[in-house]
């Protein structure tokens, strides 16, 4: 696979590589793998979360606001 990065992004990608004495192409894998990752751990919670919606295991909206309100206050 091969992935073209803008010169900018290239010259920050290998500014942190120096910093973390890693290469570049072992930076772009790690960074990969957590978007990947991330990506599928979210779209098990969504699943989960629709999955209860379904069977109708809702909050009411007025505990969603106090919750907001709790938190965000003013």
């Amino acid at each position: 696979m091969e992935v073209r990065l803008n010169p900018d992004l290239q010259a920050k990608l290998a500014q942190l590589a120096s910093q973390q004495s890693r290469n570049t192409e072992e930076l772009v894998v790690d960074a990969v793998e957590r978007m990947v990752n991330y990506d599928q751990w979210f779209m098990r919670e969504v699943e989960k979360d629709i999955s209860a919606a379904d069977r109708g295991e809702l909050v009411d909206h007025e505990d969603v606001e106090k919750l907001i309100n709790r938190r965000y206050p003013g």
